[in-house]
This record gives structure tokens, sequence and C-alpha cells, in this order.
């Protein structure tokens, strides 16, 4: 930029240089991206320290966010007012005879609670307390039993309503909408596959299972659930049939998972509510907090042109659609290991649009790329979060669960690829039902 002292080069080696060296000494990602940006905004005289701070609250100047607290919110109203708990029984009529009759409800009760909160490090601290105990009991290695967890986890930044989803509308001003419908067939695949694998290992290790229930018990669990699985229903209806936007959309599941759990199942109680007030608090301010320093490095970058620098390289490479998808999926994993999804979507996601756009892949399709790919490296060390939350709770290493949680990944990775080369995959239902959403 023209008047500037520092040229784009040396601005994007101080900013990341500082950057990954803040998260060498374990420094959190949030203050470690807002820390990156002072050494410059000192050096340099049209900027100052303020600039931080300016950037970082304009980043929360969107009604869209609103919507993470509250989707939060009805996911921990959920657990407190026995939602959960029936959405388990549901899940043990429906799987619980396959082998492996746990780590199959893991996952199915997982589809469920990813349609609710739209965040997988809450759904991995609650699958966590759930499971593993349970799986222990059972005589599931405790490697296999954190793994499944862990990797069923990602499902809820992939089904709707995703979190990612919303934060990547927002930033890079996709229909969420379209996002919310892209993203139910892969997430689908990504169960099935996931149920596939733990069938394996259940054969493999003879893990146990339960007695079929009867159609009669089902239904019966079936009928106690509809009300909660309602949830959904009203949060994706509500935004693709115009009734709400997002954020609305996610204040009226507030209401509705709060009245379900006070007035129709009646199990919670006034410190319940406050437990989930504050559980709330802490999860959202933690991931806002991440978008408003992301936002500040972005500007950052953009005030230097550094991404303009990046793309003139990998323009020239020539790439069609399919080797532009592949090259942004690697660009988002490896990202992904050593960066939350939420600054990632922000920095990354924007420099990679104009590449995606250049070689015609359609805006929904380039999101469900970058998220499917991000949902990976919170299972990837060394950021993997949702691992690190799954470890902690079962008190082990990182290192003993890699292998399972690698091998578990291998097949999903196929789904990956399927989400690249076919492109109707992701696009289908939002083509189907609202084709004003697409480009």
């Amino acid at each position: 930029m023209n008047g500037s002292v520092l040229s784009p080069g040396v601005a994007s080696f101080i900013l990341f240089s500082v950057f990954f060296v803040l998260m060498a000494v374990r420094v959190p990602v949030a203050f470690a991206l807002g820390l990156a940006c002072l050494p410059i905004l000192l050096v340099e005289p049209r900027l100052s320290a303020m600039t931080l701070m300016s950037e970082t609250f304009n980043a929360y100047n969107s009604f869209i966010l609103l919507a993470v607290p509250f989707f939060l919110l009805t996911a921990n109203l959920m657990n407190v007012g026995g939602i959960t708990e029936r959405l388990l029984k549901l899940s043990r009529t429906m799987v619980g005879h396959f082998p492996g009759g746990l780590a199959q409800i893991n996952v199915v009760l997982s589809l469920f609670f990813a349609g609710i909160s739209g965040s997988s490090t809450a759904d991995a601290a609650s699958q966590s307390k759930i499971f593993i105990e349970a799986q222990r009991r059972e005589g599931y290695d405790d490697s296999f039993s954190v793994a499944i967890t862990a990797v069923s986890s990602v499902l809820a930044v992939i089904i709707p309503p995703s979190i990612l989803m919303i934060v990547w509308g927002g930033v890079l001003s996709v229909s969420i909408g379209a996002l919310f419908l892209a993203g139910i067939l892969p997430g689908l695949l990504l169960v099935a596959v996931q149920m596939a694998t733990v069938h394996a290992y259940a054969k493999s290790r003879n893990y146990p299972t339960y007695p079929r229930a009867t159609f009669i018990e089902f239904l019966k669990s079936l009928a106690v659930s509809v009300p909660a699985l309602m949830t959904p229903v009203i949060i994706i209806g509500g935004k693709i049939f115009g009734w709400f936007t997002a954020t609305e959309s996610a204040a009226v599941a507030v209401l509705y998972a709060g009245a379900l759990s006070i007035f129709v199942y009646r199990e919670v109680d006034f410190k319940g509510v406050l437990r989930a007030l504050s559980d709330t608090g802490k999860f959202a301010s933690v991931t806002l907090f991440c978008v408003g320093t992301a936002s500040a490095f972005g500007w950052l970058m953009a005030y230097y042109k550094i991404p303009e620098a990046l793309l003139s390289g990998v323009s020239a490479w020539g790439m069609n659609w399919v080797t532009t998808g592949l090259f942004i999926a690697f660009v988002f994993l490896v990202v992904g290991c050593f960066l939350d999804a939420i600054p990632a979507i922000i920095i990354v996601g924007t420099i990679l649009q104009p590449i995606a756009a250049a070689a015609n892949i359609d805006p929904v399709h380039f999101a469900m790329i970058g998220i499917v790919s991000l949902a990976f490296g919170l299972v990837t060390p060394p950021y993997g979060l949702c691992l690190m939350i799954c470890c902690k709770i079962a008190e082990m290493r990182l290192a003993d669960v890699l292998k399972d949680t690698m091998l578990m990944l291998l097949p999903m990775i196929g789904v990956l690829l399927l989400v690249i080369v076919w492109p109707q995959l992701v696009l289908f239902l939002p083509g189907l039902i609202s084709p004003e959403y697409l480009k």
C-alpha cells in the first residue's frame, strides 16, 4: 500500500511469525491473533494500537452473530431439560441392536444433537460425559471410545444449523439458507460412514450389542422425542421458507427449547436455567472473541494487500475446477490443524474466495468444501480441540488415541473427495427447494 513503511512480504512475515511463535508457547488462538497484529500497528505511522480495538469491535457489529449464543443456549437448555436423555433412548431403539450398539448410539445422538446446537465443541463435551465411561464399562477400548466420540462430534459443524455456516455466510456473503440445505446430504453420508466404521470395529473386536427394540418401544420413544426433533425443523424450515432470519430462527429455537424443558418435559429448575446460561456465556465468549481478533488480523492483511500477493502466484497455475477444489480442501485441511475454524474462515476463506470464483466453483459448493475440510481440524493435532476435550474428560493422552482417530478419518476423507468432485451432492437440495439461493 502506498505510503506504508512495511511491504506486503515483510508485513505477512511479521504477522504469521509472531502468531505461530505465540501458538507454540500455548497462547490461546484468539489472543495470539490479536497480539500478532500489535508489532505492525506500533511500527506503521498511519495505524495505532487502537486500530486493533476498533477492528475487533467492528466485527461484532453484525446482527447475524447473535445467532451463535442463541444456538448454544438452545443446546444447553435441551441438556438440562432432559431432552438429550429422550433422544438417547430413541437412538437406542433405532440402532442399539447393530454391532457395537453403544458406539452406534453415540453417532446417532451426535446427528440429533448436531441439528440443535451447531457447535462441535459443545457436542464433544456433552457426549464425552455421557458415553466414554459407559463404553468403558461395556468393554470398549478407551482409544476407540474417545476417537468415535470426538469424530462424531464434528457432525455439528456440517449438519445445519452450523455456527460455521453462519460465520461463513456473514463473512463471505453467502446465503445461510442455502448452506443449511447444502450440509444435509454430506452430513448424512458422514453419519453412514461413521456407523460403517463402528460396525467394522465391533466385528473385529467383538464389541457388545443390545437386544433389538420392539416396534412398539420405538414408537413410544419416537412419540416422546418428536417435540425435541421439531427444533431443527423450526430452525432450518423457518430460515429456508422466509419465516425468520437465521438470528430470529435461533431466538425462536431458544423459546421453543425453553418451553419444552419447562412446560412439556418439566425437568428443568431455576438452577438448571442458570447453568445453561452460564455454559452458553462461556462457549459464546470464546467463539465470538475469536471472531473479533481474527477480523482484525484479516483487516491488516487486506490493508497490506497480502491476499492479492498470494493469489497472483496461485492464479498462474491454471487449475481447473476439480484441481482448484482439491487445492482449497488441502489448504483448509492444513490450516485446520493449527487454527480454529472460525478465524480460518475469516482469514483463509477470504483469500481463497477469488480463486474459487475464477474456477467457476459455486459459492455454496466452495463453502461446503471449506467447512467439511475444517471439520477434520477439530480432531487432528496439534489443534484438534474436540479430540483434546474428549481426551481431557477420559483422562487419556492424545498420543494414545491418535491411531484409532486417524483410521476413522480415512473413510471420511472419501466423503470430502465426493463433495469436491460431485457438486450436486451439496447443490441438489438448495437447487431443488430454493434455486434462487445459488449464484
